[in-house]
């Protein structure tokens, strides 16, 4: 297995994907589930980890928790997802320039990639295998949302997973740690970058306008992954060894 010298991290909701009408239908099915009630509200899902947002939409419909509700809302969310698979494909939509970015950032010399999502790991793996997304990405090493609560973390955590897998080692430490992007839509996942000290390609196709991701720091603003030949060179340069 070849070492690698770029770790491109890809966010998945709103950045790669929309399968809103799934992902809600599927929390609704969860929570029934889980409370033996209906939902009401959903919390706010933009660069949020699925721990969090099960945490806060328990809270928002009176929910006293305790500490089987999370991993009891988890394995709902699983089964709720894994039984509209057909939905996912049928309803769900890959964004503007997101096949052709993944494709085309996969042919980078020493590149690898991977996601960095909030979604836990089979919903994560499920919507971009029913989209046809997953042979680009190396689902191994990704950084999921019932792994940690912040997002930075999840950075670090596939970071770390990277290393191991592809990076070549000598007295058993790692030679030359791979330089790390991060694509994502939301504020959270620029801040999130931030903390974990990686560059961040933000793109205006969630909820954060290209103004709000400036604002919050990202190093380079997109409207979209349209322009695949821009995407590529804003990889390229980040993840340069000039970039570390």
């Amino acid at each position: 297995m070849p070492p690698i010298q770029r770790l491109v991290l890809w966010n998945i909701d709103h950045t790669l994907v929309d399968v809103g009408r799934v992902t809600r239908e599927a929390y609704a099915d969860a929570f029934r589930r889980v409370t033996g009630r209906q939902l009401v509200t959903l919390a706010p899902t933009a660069g949020r980890s699925e721990s969090e947002i099960i945490f806060e939409t328990l809270a928002f419909n009176d929910v006293i928790t305790d500490d089987d509700h999370l991993p009891k809302f988890i394995a709902a969310l699983g089964d709720a997802f894994r039984a509209r698979y057909r939905d996912v494909r049928a309803h769900g939509r890959v964004l503007p320039g997101a096949r052709e970015a993944l494709a085309a950032s996969a042919r980078l010399p020493g590149a690898v990639q991977s996601v960095l999502t909030g979604s836990i790991r089979p919903n994560a793996i499920l919507k971009l295998t029913e989209l046809r997304l997953d042979q680009y990405v190396d689902f191994e090493i990704g950084g999921y949302g019932s792994e940690s609560y912040p997002k930075s973390a999840l950075i670090g955590l596939a970071r770390s997973r990277a290393a191991e897998k592809y990076v070549e080692k000598r007295f058993g430490l790692p030679i030359g740690e791979p330089v790390t992007v991060l694509i994502a839509d939301s504020a959270r996942d620029v801040q999130a970058a931030q903390i974990a000290r990686v560059k961040v390609i933000a793109v205006a196709t969630g909820t954060a306008n290209e103004a709000a991701l400036r604002s919050a720091g990202a190093d380079l603003v997109l409207p979209t992954l349209a322009d695949t030949q821009t995407v590529i060179r804003a990889i390229d340069h980040f993840t340069s060894p000039s970039a570390t």
